[in-house]
Order: structure tokens, then C-alpha cells, then sequence
């Protein structure tokens, strides 16, 4: 274990010492925790590593149900879907758990030209897609980021029929403030970047070489991009790599510097679970394997102890583990996902171009219609991005209780736009008749706002939302 001095993000020292403290919980203190999580007021690193410690049956499904109701009680049912757009795995970085890493010769190298990531674009629209999460491998020439701005731009100017993409939001490498104001300027949603792991021993050892390898300039990223004013950031650990109990209180500890420095901690926290990537005997062989058990205790935590949060779950997770996430508070999604750049254009299997193995291989209208079954409302709304609902704005709509009056007639209203322009016979069918019931469970003054907006957009109006 490192030592860290005062005025470091990560203090190892006090995580350690938290979790030494909290290693046989009382079942009368857990259940306190979990009553306390119930008025969405969150949870402290003390409370958070009691719930980590706990591992009885009956307590645990407590805990699970909790997730849930404070998940359904900020955003109702919603699942916000995106798909990923990999358009490049150029690499200068040697991070051992990675098939982009600089060192792995298995890798076919590939850099999407503009036209090739309109083409990307293209076939996400035709699927119904309206939010792509923008991804390359990290290098740091001003070359490289103006390829960053240029690919935002083609994305956003991309068009097919009446469908284009909403919103961008991007997974790439850490930039300079003045980097970071120009990524603004382009117009991203959120951006997302994440620590991989919060320990420096685990992190020195798995960065072998490239600017990643200096923890102290990856971890202040968020400072830098929340200085530059991109108000909806997005963190999250790569949970394998290691100990998940001192993860999560490490990412909370990460949470708490943003709120003390600006006011927010990050609009979305990711839970990626270390998969087999080509080229990583670490990918294959996690250092600390996470059981499905623990996974589900990892996600429904974080929802508990940061409510307002998104907390986004990828394609890396089977199908029956997202479904059984869907339940403990994840809100986003990506679906039909390719992780190697021209994936969506190239129907063969391009493992050995791709970041990772994806567990769930569907397409998009499988997801959704699963989603719907599950009794789930699909929705692929981007309006809070459109109507500047970001940031702090988000969190007091949010921490009020009132975000969900916008997110559910919006999430209805894209849904039904999906079911109108993409969505199969069959899909179409179980999603009008999940339709109809949100409609009838509705205030009748939401109701009337919703039919109106859906009248708006069935006589040709676009960006229906309020």
C-alpha cells in the first residue's frame, strides 16, 4: 500500500482503515443503512462499508430491493439506451488489461477516415440510435484531437432520412484545459473517462508506459475538463484489476473532491467488469475475479449511496446478468454494441481489431424488445443535453424529485418515435401495449402533455420533448 499525502484525491490510508473497521456488520446497523438510503439523501463511506461487508441472503435481497425503489423513485422505469463508436485503436499507452495497448502485435490497427465514420453513423441512425458515445485509443498530438473535434462533426452532420444522432458524448484521452474548452465547443454531451483502477500500486503496475502511466495526471482529468465547463462528467473503475471493496469507496472519495471543488460530482458512474481482450493474459485471468454476486452488490451500492448518478452498464455483461442489473438501479445502457472501429460496417468477427470480448451480442430491436418484456420503458431522449438541463440544473430538477415529470413523457415520446421508424413488427406490438399502460398509470396532466406530444411527432414534428 502506497502512501498518500493530504492533498491527493485518493487517500488509501483512510479506505483501509474504513473497511478494516466495518468487517462484521450488525443486521440492526444494515438495516438502518438501507432505511436511510430510502430518502435518497445518499450514503457515507461508513455506511457504504457496512453494506460492503454484508453477505447475509435475506439482507442482501433487502439491499437489492432498495436499489430499486430509490432508482425507480428519481427515474422511474427508463433504461436510456447509446450505442459506442470505436473510430480508432491507435494506441501510445501500454496498459496491460487492454487490446489496444501499444505492445500487443495481435491487434489490427485501423483509423476510421471521416467518411468511414459517417458510414459508422449511418447505420446507428438506420437502427434508431440517437446518442453515440465516441471512443478512440489515447494519443496526445494536436493532430490526433483535432481528428477527435473533426469526427464529432461528422457525426453531428450526418443524416439519414429524418434520423440523425443528438448527442455525442466521447471516451477518449485527457486533455489540457484549453484542450478541453475546444471539446466543449464541439458541442459533447458527457464526458467520460475512467481511473481503471484507484490503487497506484495496482494502477503503476498495470500501466506500463505512455502519458496513462501518471495516475496524478489521469485522476485530475475531471478537474481539468470541469474548469474548462463541461459540466456532465463521466467516471467509473475497471472493476478486476482490484480489491472492488476499496474501489468503490475509492470512486466515492473521487465523488467527494468534485462536489467539494464544483459543486457536482459526475452526471454518470460506469461499472465495466475486466473481460478477455486479445493479446492480455490479465484480461483472461482477472487479478481480483468479481463474482456475479459481488457485481450485483457493486452496482446496487453505488445507486444507494449516490441516487441522482447515472450508472451506465455496457455489452461486456451477458444477457441474463444485464437483465438481473436492470433491476438493481443501472439507468443506461448501450446495446447492439461493436467495440472496433468500421464494426458496424463489417459484419464478419472482428475480435482482433476490438478493445473486448462483448457478452451481449444483439442487435439493438432485440435489446429493446427485451427491455420492454422486462417492463422496462426504452428511451433514447437527449432533450435535457438540448435544452441545457445539464450539470447543476440536472442535479436541482433531480434532487427535487421533478426530473422524472421530464424524463418519462420524453422517454415515451422517443420510444414511440423508435417504434414508428426502426423497431420490427413484433417490437412495434409490445412496445405500443407498454405504451398504453405508462399512459394509464400517468397524473392526468402528464398524460395530456404526453398524447400531445406524441400527436406532435406522428404529424412530422422531430425532437419532440419537453
Amino acid at each position: 500500500m502506497s502512501n498518500n499525502t493530504d492533498n491527493t484525491i485518493i487517500n488509501e490510508k483512510k479506505i483501509f482503515n474504513t473497511l478494516e473497521k466495518h468487517q462484521k456488520p450488525d443486521p440492526v446497523l444494515i438495516q438502518e443503512i438501507l432505511n436511510k438510503a430510502l430518502e435518497l439523501e445518499g450514503l457515507s463511506a461508513e455506511d457504504v462499508a457496512t453494506l460492503i461487508a454484508l453477505d447475509d441472503k435475506e439482507l442482501l435481497a433487502e439491499l437489492f430491493h432498495a436499489a430499486k425503489k430509490v432508482k425507480e423513485a428519481i427515474y422511474g422505469n427508463r433504461l436510456v439506451i447509446f450505442a459506442p463508436l470505436y473510430a480508432s485503436n491507435t494506441c501510445t499507452n501500454n496498459c496491460l488489461y487492454c487490446a489496444f495497448r501499444t505492445g500487443n502485435k495481435e491487434l489490427k490497427r485501423r483509423t476510421l477516415s471521416q467518411a468511414e465514420i459517417a458510414a459508422e453513423t449511418k447505420l446507428l441512425i438506420d437502427q434508431g440510435q440517437k446518442r453515440i458515445l465516441l471512443l478512440t485509443g489515447e494519443t496526445h498530438d494536436q493532430d490526433s484531437f483535432q481528428y477527435v473535434l473533426d469526427a464529432i462533426a461528422t457525426i453531428y452532420a450526418t443524416k439519414s432520412g429524418a434520423g440523425k444522432i443528438c448527442r455525442v458524448n466521447t471516451n477518449i484521452a485527457p486533455y489540457s484545459v484549453e484542450d478541453f474548452r475546444r471539446l466543449k465547443a464541439a458541442n459533447i454531451g458527457t464526458y467520460q473517462l475512467f481511473q481503471e483502477t484507484y490503487h497506484r500500486d495496482t494502477y503503476r503496475a498495470m500501466h506500463v508506459s505512455g502519458k496513462k502511466a501518471d495516475y496524478d495526471w489521469h485522476i485530475t482529468a475531471m478537474d481539468r475538463a470541469m474548469t474548462a465547463g463541461i459540466d456532465d462528467v463521466g467516471i467509473g473503475a475497471l472493476f478486476g484489476l482490484a480489491d472492488w471493496h476499496f474501489e468503490i469507496l475509492a470512486l466515492l472519495q473521487h465523488i467527494e473532491h468534485l462536489n467539494q471543488k464544483f459543486g457536482i460530482g459526475p452526471h454518470t458512474i460506469s461499472v465495466p467488469r475486466l473481460e478477455p481482450a486479445s493479446g492480455s493474459s490479465i484480461a483472461t485471468s482477472p487479478l481480483h475475479l468479481i463474482s456475479d454476486q459481488d457485481f450485483c452488490k457493486i452496482i446496487a451500492i453505488l445507486r444507494l449511496a449516490v441516487p441522482y448518478t447515472g450508472i451506465i452498464l455496457s455489452t461486456r455483461e451477458s444477457v441474463a446478468m444485464r437483465r438481473q442489473a436492470f433491476e438493481l438501479g443501472v439507468s443506461q445502457i448501450s446495446a447492439g454494441s461493436r467495440t472496433s472501429p468500421g464494426g458496424y460496417s463489417e459484419h464478419e468477427d472482428e475480435f482482433n481489431a476490438s478493445q473486448f470480448s462483448v457478452g451481449d451480442c444483439r442487435n439493438l430491436d432485440e435489446v429493446v424488445r427485451d427491455i420492454v418484456s422486462l417492463g422496462f420503458m426504452p428511451s433514447f431522449c437527449t432533450a435535457c443535453y438540448r435544452l441545457g438541463r445539464t450539470g447543476e440544473s440536472f442535479m436541482e430538477l433531480a434532487k427535487a424529485g421533478k426530473i422524472k415529470n421530464m424524463c418519462t413523457p420524453n422517454a415515451i415520446v422517443t420510444f414511440k418515435e423508435y417504434l414508428l421508424h426502426y423497431a420490427t413488427p413484433a417490437t412495434r406490438d409490445i412496445g405500443e401495449k407498454l405504451i398504453t399502460k405508462e399512459l394509464a398509470s400517468m397524473s392526468e396532466q402528464q398524460k395530456q402533455i404526453t398524447i400531445k406530444l406524441i400527436a406532435k411527432l406522428e404529424a412530422g414534428a422531430s425532437e419532440v420533448c419537453i
